[in-house]
């Protein structure tokens, strides 16, 4: 989407330099707000989404912390009662939500940032509009002094409208690339690491689970 944004100012912008020479601006920024506005409404929509999808993570991490609580006392029943097996199936489960909860802390932390990103649009847009607005009141005057026989320095003011618009163009190009896609691996290798993680995971249950009895 925001890609899109930068794709429509883009144009916009390329529009308003091409048509300076033309002298018929006041038409080509018009379109250009209109689109502007259009651009603005596209960001809100993401914004809300990503607000959304902050407010779900941040209900799961609650939730996750609170499932690891009850189990902390679940275990400590289960082991006082002898039953080893109901403390290692609750162990694992905890082991479950504790790999759990980094992922949706940084989710969290990647929903606020995208949120600011996302905010900054939006201001740049605004800002940028009001650019238009101004450019659209400046061509305005030139073209009744003009009309009235006043020769203005037309070169200088398509230079000057060029530089503007490309330092807004600018602004909405800086777009985050999104990576951390893994490296693939062999079936083979994907099996036996898999036969590892499993091992070293019901070690850690053993371990935490004869720590738990001990003190117990």
């Amino acid at each position: 989407m925001i890609k899109r944004i930068s794709r429509l100012i883009s144009a916009s912008a390329n529009a308003v330099v091409d048509t300076v020479e033309n002298a018929t601006p006041q038409l080509v920024m018009e379109q250009a707000t209109r689109e502007i506005d259009e651009a603005i409404a596209d960001v809100r929509e993401q914004l809300g989404k990503v607000e959304a999808a902050k407010y779900l993570n941040a209900k799961a991490l609650n939730d996750e912390n609170s499932r690891h609580s009850a189990l902390v006392e679940q275990i400590d029943i289960a082991v006082k009662s002898g039953r080893d097996d109901l403390a290692e199936a609750a162990i694992a489960k905890q082991m479950d939500i504790e790999a759990q909860l980094p992922v949706l802390e940084k989710a969290i932390v990647e929903n606020d940032a995208e949120m600011q990103e996302l905010n900054a649009y939006i201001s740049a847009l605004q800002g940028k509009k009001r650019e238009m607005r101004e450019q659209l009141r400046e061509y305005a005057k030139a073209s009744e002094h003009s009309a009235n026989g006043v020769i203005g320095d037309g070169l200088g003011s398509s230079r000057r409208t060029e530089n503007q618009v490309e330092q807004a163009t600018e602004a909405f190009n800086r777009v985050l690339e999104r990576a951390g896609v893994p490296a693939s691996r062999s079936c083979a290798d994907a099996n036996k690491l898999a036969e590892l993680e499993e091992l070293a995971r019901n070690n850690r249950i053993q371990e935490r689970l004869a720590k738990l009895k001990s003190g117990a």
